[in-house]
């Protein structure tokens, strides 16, 4: 019997990851193993794959386990699902959007304006798990949050909001939704024009995807066996990157699956490109790419190369090759086919995580601007999932993702350099972070071997 400290359980759409460690409260923790298995969600009972990987957990280290705490992280059943409706979508409704995303959301609508009747429509057919209403600085229009909040309480479904807008509007918010859904006032995302405050917003997603954790069948019983935070996978990996910010600088973490890439920058970018940024950006921005997956949405990341192409790059016939891909590669060819296919999904993710500058006309002449995320000053390019962690090349994909100054684009530097998640713990040591943040640094340069 092998006494363990925490284990972390990564409850996937498809796959249920527990990570086990030691040490946790001392000056050398210690990562003991990891444990997989299939997610049941279709069985109606996630607990299931939960045993199956401590299971596999214990055949792995050849020894039954005893743990004193488990804590988690859940992308089950779609993760977590939220709507964003902010008041000007380039303002209100960006601020929005970002905190959203960076808290771990996979967001499945994001409205400006007045909400129309279609849009109330989609609303009840998304079923969100939360939603963030926003709106207008603080003390200026306030209209459009009231009169989409009385919309929303009006639907008759009980989904938790959050409202981060306009804090004038705050009493008629609490009096249009008393007795209807429960809502969470944080500090507004955009209190002042081209001032961004996603932080309170994003900790509170936290807390309401925790308290209304029932998101899957047999979600329920996983609060009552984890005796710790339980939040967003992609908002856990965010956590760990931001923390490493901190210790070893500007920072960009990779997460390719199969059905998804995401993109976490930590970088606040340069004076200079700061200068003529014609938009606020957040320190920390997350992007997810839901049409770039090595397996399930494989044939859409090689549609964006074509099958001509690709058959001519690889040697191989790709039209039938991706037709018999497995979720696993294991021949040589699957191995190069899901190196090529992951070369292309990280390459088309930064493209559309990245700013770039413009040049425009003026009357006094040629002039710059930049637009979106500088990652400039990045000096580390990170990458962690399946994908990167798994395959042969995945140091050499990351490389490649660097490129020099002359481009438009904002990419990273040649002088950034490449860390691979050796482990693929970096989404559970961000659940521990919040408890264990020395700890967590220090199984970070274990798993990145910095």
């Amino acid at each position: 019997m092998l006494n363990i400290d925490v284990i972390v359980a990564e409850i996937g759409s498809t796959t249920t990851v527990v990570n086990a460690f030691c040490g946790l409260g001392t000056s050398r923790p210690k990562f003991i193993g990891q444990g997989i298995a299939p997610t049941t969600v279709l069985q109606g009972d996630v607990t299931i794959g939960l045993e199956c990987a401590v299971k596999n957990l214990e055949q792995n280290l050849k020894t039954s386990v005893k743990w004193n705490r488990m804590m988690a992280s859940s992308s089950a059943a779609g993760g977590l699902k939220m709507t964003v409706h902010g008041l000007v979508y380039d303002m209100t409704a960006k601020a929005a959007k970002e905190a959203a995303l960076g808290a771990g959301a996979v967001l499945h609508m994001v409205t400006a304006g007045p909400l129309s009747p279609l849009d109330l429509k989609k609303i009840l057919e998304i079923k969100p798990n939360i939603i963030l209403l926003a709106g207008g600085v603080d003390y200026g229009e306030k209209a459009t949050a009231i009169s989409n909040a009385a919309k929303i309480a009006e639907l008759g479904i009980d989904t938790p909001v959050i409202y981060a807008g306009n804090v004038a509007a705050r009493d008629e918010i609490r009096e249009i939704f008393q007795g209807k859904n429960r809502v969470f006032f944080v500090d507004n995302v955009y209190p002042r024009i081209d001032e961004l405050n996603i932080e309170p917003t994003r900790k509170v997603i936290h807390e309401v995807f925790e308290e209304h954790i029932v998101i899957a069948p047999g979600m329920e019983k996983i609060r009552t066996m984890v005796d710790g935070p339980i939040i967003p996978t992609p908002g856990a990996v965010m956590k760990a990157a931001r923390l490493l910010k901190e210790k070893i600088g500007d920072l960009i973490v990779l997460d390719v699956g199969g059905a998804t890439t995401d993109v976490h920058s930590v970088t606040e970018g340069s004076d200079e490109i700061a200068k003529i940024l014609v938009a606020p950006e957040p320190e920390a921005k997350r992007t997810v790419e839901g049409d770039l997956g090595v397996f399930i949405n494989r044939s859409h990341v090689i549609d964006l190369v074509g099958y001509e192409k690709s058959t001519e790059i690889l040697g191989f016939d790709t039209k039938e090759a991706i037709k018999r891909q497995p979720p696993i590669p294991k021949s040589l060819e699957e191995i190069k086919l899901a190196e090529y296919l992951t070369q292309i999904a990280c390459k088309t993710a930064v493209e559309r995580h990245v700013g770039e500058i413009k040049y425009l006309f003026g009357p006094t002449g040629k002039y710059s601007i930049a637009i979106g995320k500088d990652l400039t000053q990045v000096k580390w390019i990170i990458g962690t999932g399946g994908a990167l962690t798994r395959l042969p090349n995945g140091r050499k994909i990351l490389q490649s993702l660097r490129q020099d100054k002359k481009g438009k684009k904002l990419f990273p530097t040649q002088n950034a350099k490449v860390l691979i998640d050796n482990y693929y713990i970096m989404a559970s040591l961000g659940v521990l972070s919040g408890e264990y943040p020395s700890e967590t640094l220090a199984l970070l340069k274990q798993t990145l071997s910095f």
